[in-house]
C-alpha cells in the first residue's frame, strides 16, 4: 500500500466503512458492530463534557460565604468510607478497561481483515492485548505522577483553605478559584499531551503489537522514526485526527436534531397525558398508571439508545478506519492487510 496524505486518506476511510458496515447490511450485524465501535472508540475517543453551575452573589454580605456541609463536616468515618468508594471505583474502571483493551484489538482484526465476527479477534490477540493493557496503566500512571508533580506547590495552599473551612463552617469559593486558575493552562497542556499520547498509543504503536508481537519498545521505535520521516503529515493527521470526527458528530447533531425534537417531543407528551389521567388515580388504576408511565419510559430510553448505535457506530468506526489508512500507507505489515491486491511500492518507510 503506497503512503498517502492525512487528508486524501479521508475518502478511503469512508469508503471502507460503508463496505465494512452496509455490503451486506443485515440488523443484528449492524447494531453489533457499532456498539462495539463506540464502545473501543467513543470511550476513548470522543468528548465528553461536564458543566457546573455556580450562583455568585459578587460581594458578600455580612460575611457570609457559600456554605458546602458535606466538605466542612467531614468526620474520619465518612473519609474512611469515600476512601474505600473510591478505591472500589478503581478497581471496577481497571477491570472494565482492560475488557475494552480486548475488545480494541478484536475490533482493530475485523477492520483489518474484513470480518465481522469479534471473537476471533478476542482469542487471537490475548497476549497482545495484556502487554498493551500494562502499558497503557504505566503512561496513565505516569500521566498522574506529572500532574501530582505539577500540583504540589498548590497543595498548601488547597490544605489550608480546607482546614479554614473546616474551622469556619464555610467555604470560600473565591479563594478556591485563585488557587485553582493558575492550573488551568498547566491542565491544558497535560490535555494536549495526554490526547496525543494516545493517538501515538491506539493508531501508531497498537497495529505493531497486534501484528509483528512487537514489545513496547519496538513498536515506539519504529512509530518514533516514521514520525521523524515525515513530521508535517503526522501533524496534519493529528489535528485532523482531532477535529474531523467532532465535525462529523456536530454535523451529525445538526441534521437529525428536528426528528430526535419530535420523537422526543411525542414521547413526552405522551408520558405527560399518561400522568395526567392517573394523577388521581388509587389503588389497582395508579399501578397501571405507574407502569404505563415506566413503558413509555423504557421505550424513551430505548429510541435514545438505538440512535446512538446507528448514529454514533459509523463515525467511530470510520476513525478507525481514518486511522488504519493512514499508518498502513507507512507500515507494510498493515497496509498489505488493508489492501491485499495492492502492489507495494518502492522506496516505503514501512518495514513487514
Amino acid at each position: 500500500m503506497r503512503p498517502i496524505t492525512a487528508v486524501d486518506a479521508v475518502s478511503p476511510a469512508i469508503e471502507r466503512t460503508r463496505e465494512f458496515l452496509f455490503r451486506p447490511f443485515k440488523w443484528s450485524t449492524y447494531l453489533k458492530l457499532c456498539l462495539v465501535a463506540i464502545i473501543t472508540e467513543g470511550v476513548g475517543g470522543n468528548f465528553h463534557s461536564s458543566t457546573s453551575h455556580m450562583n455568585h452573589r459578587g460581594v458578600h454580605s455580612g460575611g457570609h460565604e457559600p456554605q458546602i456541609p458535606w466538605l466542612t463536616h467531614m468526620t474520619p468515618e465518612g473519609i474512611a468510607v469515600i476512601a474505600a468508594a473510591v478505591l472500589l471505583a478503581i478497581v471496577v474502571s481497571i477491570l472494565v478497561f482492560y475488557l475494552i483493551t480486548r475488545l480494541r484489538f478484536a475490533f482493530f482484526h475485523c477492520l483489518v481483515s474484513n470480518t465481522k465476527e469479534i471473537g476471533p479477534g478476542w482469542s487471537l490477540y490475548g497476549g497482545q492485548a495484556t502487554r498493551f493493557f500494562w502499558l497503557n496503566i504505566v503512561v496513565g500512571i505516569c500521566f498522574m505522577a506529572l500532574l501530582v508533580l505539577v500540583a504540589l506547590p498548590f497543595a498548601a495552599g488547597f490544605w489550608r483553605l480546607f482546614q479554614e473551612s473546616q474551622q469556619s463552617g464555610h467555604f470560600d469559593i473565591g479563594l478556591l478559584l485563585t488557587l485553582a486558575l493558575p492550573l488551568i493552562p498547566i491542565v491544558i497542556l497535560l490535555v494536549v499531551a495526554g490526547v496525543l499520547s494516545d493517538l501515538i498509543l491506539r493508531d501508531g504503536m497498537l497495529p505493531h503489537i497486534a501484528l509483528e508481537n512487537a514489545t513496547a519498545g519496538e513498536a515506539w521505535r519504529q512509530v518514533r522514526a516514521r514520525i521523524r520521516a515525515e513530521k508535517k503529515q503526522f501533524i496534519v493527521y493529528a489535528i485532523l485526527r482531532v477535529i474531523l470526527p467532532t465535525i462529523a458528530a456536530i454535523g451529525t447533531f445538526i441534521v437529525l436534531a428536528l426528528p430526535g425534537l419530535m420523537v422526543a417531543g411525542s414521547l413526552v407528551a405522551i408520558e405527560w397525558g399518561v400522568h395526567s389521567v392517573f394523577a388521581g388515580a388509587t389503588g389497582s388504576s395508579w399501578l397501571v398508571g405507574i407502569l404505563l408511565q415506566v413503558f413509555f419510559g423504557v421505550i424513551a430510553f430505548g429510541f435514545a439508545l438505538l440512535a446512538s448505535i446507528c448514529v454514533g457506530g459509523p463515525l467511530s468506526t470510520g476513525t478507525r478506519e481514518y486511522a488504519l489508512i493512514f499508518y498502513g500507507g507507512r507500515y507494510n505489515a498493515l497496509g498489505d492487510i488493508l489492501y491485499p491486491t495492492q502492489a507495494i511500492v518502492g522506496g516505503s518507510t514501512g518495514t513487514a
